[in-house]
């Protein structure tokens, strides 16, 4: 219940950036959805990856933590014409509002060359990111064929700000080594993004594992990635 006593709302607010979307307010959003009913429930999801690494000939291995993946949020719209919840039924359909709800959340922006980034806010719930899922299911129609009943269920994967994100994981603690597998395509300025958030410490690296030539990685060797002196990487 918000604090004058009105239920408050599920809101969707959509913007051109997740900075944008981290910071930015209703009257700053691009769009905005308004449910008609709250849900009965949402599902945030939690996963980690890992790799069980197991050698030739070997029995088994433990599960080795490789990174943790983005959470993700899944929630159901209700949309109805039919008079069940307010008891004012209508002749119209639910269609409009359903698509106007569909090209918020999965339409390509013209501006921005993509979909929108998005904010859902519900109560203390506060989630940022992008819809990477969009089902549809539409259940009483009216005479013209039209639904007046639809269920929208939607699933959002959280996304965070990058500099957010490298202080958030702090990958270049001085109590933490990583070591990576270089796959086919790999670069090393692009493992010591993902390493460590910033591609300019490759040099540091190249020298730690001994590397004469960083341009060409061998797949299914590792590379070391130490902790790093940032101090260096900017000389």
């Amino acid at each position: 219940m918000a604090d004058n006593g009105k239920l408050e709302k599920v809101l969707i607010l959509a913007f051109d950036t997740s900075e944008d979307a981290e910071r930015g307010s209703k009257a700053e959003a691009k769009e905005s959805f308004e449910a008609l009913i709250n849900p009965e429930s949402y599902t945030l999801d939690y996963k980690v990856k890992t790799s069980d690494g197991q050698g030739q000939g070997t029995s088994g291995a433990q599960a080795k933590y490789e990174f943790t993946l983005p959470e993700e949020l899944t929630f159901e719209f209700l949309f109805d014409n039919s008079g069940i919840i307010d008891g004012k039924p209508k002749k119209e359909g639910v269609q409009q509002d359903v698509d106007r709800l569909r090209k918020m959340l999965t339409g390509y922006q013209g501006k921005s060359h993509e979909p929108y980034h998005l904010k859902l806010v519900w109560g203390s719930l506060v989630f940022t990111g992008r819809t990477t899922e969009l089902s549809l299911t539409h259940k009483m129609f009216n005479t013209d064929g039209q639904p007046i009943r639809s269920v929208a269920k939607v699933k959002f994967k959280k996304s965070i700000e990058e500099k957010k994100r490298a202080r958030k994981e702090d990958k270049s603690s001085p109590d933490l080594t990583y070591k990576r597998t270089v796959k086919a395509g790999d670069t090393l300025p692009l493992l010591c993004y993902r390493a460590y958030g910033d591609t300019r410490y490759y040099l540091q690296v190249a020298q730690v594992n001994g590397l004469d030539n960083f341009r060409k990685l061998t797949p299914n060797t590792s590379i070391l990635f130490p902790p790093i002196s940032k101090k260096g990487a900017d000389t």
